[in-house]
């Protein structure tokens, strides 16, 4: 495919008909991946005008078109996408079209709310990018593995173009070289499955050329597509991902509400700017600033420890591990906080869109319990404070001896009594959750193991201890490297 200048009517006929001729010659499922955006939204509707010109006959294997959701898309990005899935599919059925939509979305453990509130993650950054994985690259290879192993091969169809950017470009070079027939590149994530990226060679304005001359086929305005992005940005989409080599979301892109990837997020600060209508979605744009804050502030949240309990030494100081259960607790609170106060300011449509959901919360809840041991169990108490209703999870597993009076009394006879102990409530805690839980167990050949492990979690006094320790174990293992290369000289 030649690289588009000014896009003519013969250019997009030349691009259908490779579609079409493409479509035909096998039965190897497609898949495609739709965003919502505009370069997602100009692929799904060349296939769907190629598809359109097929007769009935030779409509004989299925496009697969899949959207995911992470569960914390920007909300006009995320109702724009959802209508349109829907669309799609009502339309593609009267159509008599293998066009088939799906969302989808991360497995609850996976999802942004249960690493970030329940495990304690930090933010992601760019040397610690665990969200991209969790909550992209798996949904949709769930989705392809699936295809794969009920079909055997499949081919994506994605709207990647050269022009986005010089990386984006060496890449699709890298697997065009490989191809093993025309239009097909290698999947680098999969064996026995292909790309195909019939706008490779389009450039910005192509794009929105195409969409602007076009009707879009299942009923989604192409119209309000360009007006939404020009109330935020015009630098791109949040793109079906598949691999880490693929552009996260952010610098004023579509994508996550909560993205921490960069410094600002423009594309969220220019619709409220621009849009008086969109001046509901401040509070979410003040919580994503107030968990994104500056590094050293970032660095207090959390443990000067690593989840076991152990020390990572870097630049002469600590490298601080998982948020502590007061920064969780914290965050989860403001998180409620930002969803009630959006649902009553926000417009109707939004008011049914949970900005966490209740299976998260479960989750996250039983992570407290039981991997910090954290019996107090206030998630239940947070949540009917900010929300004003009633938590309901009975099929909870929690500690059945202790709860938030007890530890409550366990932090004031340690302060008390070893108030240089700064973790000792925290390790006592972990120790009777520990042992009451496995008043039920009849196999108890681990619960020493788990006993010492939570000891050990508790050598230090405090941080000045532990950061002492670390510094002095630090410098004999370079004294000892030192020495070795010394005798190894001599």
């Amino acid at each position: 495919m030649k690289t588009m200048a000014n896009l003519t009517r013969d250019d997009i006929g030349e691009v259908i008909e490779t579609i079409k001729g493409l479509y035909l010659e096998d039965m190897i499922p497609w898949i495609c991946g739709y965003s919502g955006g505009k370069d997602s939204t100009a692929v799904v509707q060349l296939v769907w005008m190629a598809l359109s010109e097929l007769p009935a006959d030779k409509l004989k294997k299925t496009v697969h078109v899949i959207s995911t959701d992470t569960l914390v898309e920007s909300p006009v990005v995320a109702l724009w996408a959802t209508e349109s899935l829907r669309k799609m599919k009502e339309r593609a059925k009267a159509a008599e079209l293998p066009i088939i939509p799906h969302r989808l979305t991360p497995t609850t453990t996976n999802t942004f709310w249960v690493n970030l509130i329940g495990r304690g993650y930090p933010y992601p950054r760019r040397d610690f990018r665990w969200c991209t994985d969790r909550l992209k690259i798996d949904a949709s290879n769930r989705f392809i593995k699936e295809v794969l192993d009920a079909e055997s091969e499949a081919i994506l169809v994605l709207g990647s173009r050269k022009a986005e950017s010089a990386t984006r470009k060496a890449v699709m070079e890298g697997y065009e070289k490989k191809r093993y027939r025309e239009n097909l590149s290698p999947n680098g994530s999969f064996p026995n499955s292909y790309v195909f990226t019939p706008i490779e060679n389009w450039q910005n304005d192509n794009v929105w050329q195409f969409l602007m001359q076009y009707e879009n086929p299942w009923g989604h305005s192409n119209k309000d597509l360009l007006a939404m992005y020009s109330g935020a940005s015009a630098d791109g989409e949040c793109p079906l991902v598949i691999d880490t080599s693929t552009p996260s979301c952010g610098n004023s892109r579509f994508g996550c509400w909560v993205c921490t990837m960069v410094a600002e997020d423009k594309s969220m600060a220019a619709m409220i700017q621009n849009d008086e209508e969109k001046s509901w979605m401040l509070p979410m744009l003040d919580f994503r600033n107030y968990i994104a804050g500056d590094w050293e502030t970032d660095r207090r949240r959390r443990d000067f420890r690593r989840r076991d309990g152990h020390l990572t030494w870097y630049n002469d100081r600590l490298v601080h591990g998982p948020y502590t259960q007061e920064t969780r607790e914290d965050f989860l609170r403001r998180l409620l906080q930002v969803e009630k106060l959006v649902h009553e300011i926000g417009p109707d449509s939004i008011k049914e869109v949970p900005l966490i959901t209740m299976e998260e919360l479960k989750l996250i809840r039983q992570i407290w319990l039981d991997e910090f041991h954290e019996f107090e169990d206030n998630l239940p108490k947070i949540y009917e404070e900010e929300t004003g209703k009633p938590y309901q999870d009975g099929s909870i597993g929690k500690n059945k001896y202790f709860g938030a009076a007890e530890a409550k009394i366990l932090k004031e006879v340690c302060d008390d009594m070893y108030g240089e102990e700064e973790l000792l409530p925290q390790m006592l805690k972990a120790l009777l959750d520990v042992e009451a839980k496995a008043a039920a167990i009849s196999n108890k050949r681990n619960v020493i193991n788990n006993l010492e492990k939570e000891i050990k979690k508790a050598f230090y006094k405090n941080e000045e201890e532990a950061q002492e320790i670390a510094s002095a174990r630090a410098d004999r293992l370079t004294e000892a490297m030192e020495e070795n290369d010394r005798e190894f000289v001599e």
